[in-house]
């Protein structure tokens, strides 16, 4: 009797099985791995503003303190962005004519806010308050990285849940005294850290506990 399939065919099918069981998993892994990239999360990605605004040049080069733009930082759940009028604080005795600030003037004379355009956004089914983390302890530059340093603001962490999880079960790192909230060169070392931030977790009244619970960030 004639041979139907050579012997290379076996070969062949055990390939064409290892493949069915492999490539999906490679697809997941490939997704999972997307998914958490730079690429997505737009981490180090700088947004495109109305006026390339440097956090580099007013922070770390003139002494701004965050709040004088962010206003509503320590008592609402959005930070804020500055209206025309704080802008023109400075500028309308400074840089008064550069061309990089005519955005800021003309939203001055047609009494029109300028659109920045969100760096951090989250989905609309996170809840999350500004004044809660400030009050518990979290500092800027917890989550906005050294934004000091950026002449152009981007994300400096991707801001997915995974990310929030890793602090809200283990929160002590990252608390800091109520007089250093709003340093941007805040950073003892991990192990003093640590034990300070244990201190604090009872200072606060922080339960770390209850904070992956589902409402507490899903509303």
């Amino acid at each position: 009797m004639p041979q139907v399939f050579r012997p290379r065919a076996n070969t062949i099918a055990r390939l064409v099985l290892l493949a069915i069981v492999l490539l999906p998993a490679a697809g997941v892994a490939l997704a999972c791995t997307l998914v958490r990239s730079d690429y997505i999360t737009r981490v180090g990605m700088a947004v495109n503003q109305p006026v390339p605004f440097s956090h580099q040049h007013h922070v770390a080069g003139l002494g701004l303190d965050c709040r004088y733009c962010h206003t509503g930082v320590e008592n609402s759940a959005f930070a804020g962005v500055p209206p025309t009028h704080t802008c023109m604080t400075c500028h309308s005795q400074v840089w008064t004519n550069a061309d990089i600030l005519a955005p800021v003037r003309q939203s001055l004379a047609k009494d029109q806010p300028l659109r920045w355009n969100r760096v951090h956004n989250l989905p609309n089914y996170v809840y999350f308050d500004h004044s809660v983390h400030i009050a518990k302890g979290v500092g800027c530059t917890t989550c906005h990285g050294q934004i000091d340093q950026m002449p152009l603001t981007a994300k400096s962490a991707s801001l997915q849940m995974q990310w929030c999880l890793d602090c809200h079960r283990d929160p002590a790192p990252n608390l800091r005294p109520k007089n250093e909230i709003f340093a941007t060169d805040w950073n003892p070392p991990m192990d003093e850290r640590r034990k300070q931030g244990h201190e604090l977790l009872k200072a606060y009244g922080v339960d770390p506990s209850k904070l992956t619970d589902c409402s507490v960030c899903h509303r």
